[in-house]
């Protein structure tokens, strides 16, 4: 299942992410710092987003209160809860 999530007060404009049973199968960025969110997506696919979201959340970018990391891990809930009601 793919869901598209639109972050907030980041420098990315959209996730696209792709589920299946929990786990990560793919993640599309639009935008953002390219290596950074590269190397992210390498270290997040094939493992459970349930295992992901408490690592990334919280983390911030400079005097931001959020930050790409902080932002997937949202969109990675919110997959999560569509794949649960689907």
């Amino acid at each position: 299942m793919t869901t598209v999530y639109y972050p907030k007060g980041v420098c990315s404009t959209k996730y696209e992410i792709e589920l299946e049973r929990g786990v990560i199968k793919d993640i599309r960025i639009t935008g953002g710092c390219s290596g950074n969110l590269r190397g992210i997506r390498a270290l997040i696919l094939g493992r459970r987003a349930e295992e992901i979201i408490p690592i990334l959340r919280g983390t911030k970018c400079g005097p931001r209160s959020t930050s790409c990391p902080d932002q997937i891990s949202l969109a990675l809930e919110e997959a999560l809860l569509k794949e649960a009601e689907a």
